[in-house]
């Protein structure tokens, strides 16, 4: 089996042996040298993560094939009390939000959707932007890297969870913006650190889709614990945020920007 070809179900079965072959195949093949290899819980089961570094930064083996990206928003069940909290810090707030808090996650996240992705190497952190937006393709081609599609992004931080957030169903009922006790703050299955600061926006291959927090637009607004949960879900497109980050008022704050660069295996 190619290393590109290696599936999330292909990566599941094996032990740790396994996991150790490919991982050296791995960072033979980006002239890196394997830092880690550890078996994690993964819905009850084993799971191993990878990590490999690469001219000093550290990467982390995401297994792709062929899985299921996005939410199911007609799946969601509110949790208690969620719904007078959204009534009365979002909608008490007048600012513009829909009655029905599904009909926001239809508006903000990506639909439930099969797709077929190949095996890379993500960035554990992401970086801050040194140039303009437009100018970081040609400046992470330089270095051999690449930004992130949606789609792999998308896998990358869910790690093949049909959750609202990669680490469940449930956020607290306070803001994250501060809270150092929260989920977020821990690294996913894959051994990232993602989806962790509202205050993060994360370029992708897609104009209109920024990963990973809105630039704290939700915190600064006040828009409510909920809304400012939801821009760390692992499906949102954070559309506000992106428009901001390649419109005029962004071309300058590109420096409060970042991107989670990709290395491409064979």
């Amino acid at each position: 089996m190619y290393l590109a070809d290696l599936s999330l179900t292909d990566w599941r079965t094996l032990d740790a042996a396994g996991a150790a072959r490919f991982a050296q195949e791995a960072a033979d093949q980006v002239d890196g040298r394997v830092l880690d290899v550890r078996a994690v819980a993964y819905f009850g089961t084993p799971l191993h993560q990878v990590l490999i570094e690469r001219d000093g930064e550290r990467y982390a083996l995401i297994p792709g094939g062929t899985g299921v990206v996005g939410y199911d928003v007609e799946q969601w069940r509110p949790p208690p009390g969620l719904l007078a909290t959204y009534r009365d810090q979002t909608l008490g707030g007048g600012f513009g939000f829909q009655a029905d808090p599904r009909e926001l996650l239809g508006e903000l996240l990506s639909p439930l959707r099969a797709v077929s992705l190949p095996t890379l190497l993500i960035a554990v952190a992401h970086e801050r932007l040194t140039a303009p937006v437009e100018e970081t393709p040609a400046l992470l081609a330089k270095r051999g890297l690449r930004m992130p599609s949606p789609d792999e992004w998308e896998h990358a931080c869910g790690a093949g969870a049909a959750t609202l957030w990669w680490w469940g169903e449930q956020c607290p009922d306070r803001s994250p913006y501060g809270d150092a006790a929260g989920p977020q703050h821990r690294t996913n299955a894959f051994g990232l650190r993602i989806a962790r600061d509202t205050y993060d926006a994360e370029l992708t291959s897609e104009l209109s889709v920024i990963k990973g927090g809105d630039g704290g637009e939700s915190v600064c607004g006040g828009y409510g614990s909920f809304v400012q949960w939801l821009t760390l879900a692992t499906a949102n497109r954070n559309p506000g945020a992106a428009r901001f980050v390649h419109g005029p008022d962004g071309e300058a704050l590109y420096e409060d920007f970042s991107v989670r660069p990709v290395l491409e295996l064979v």
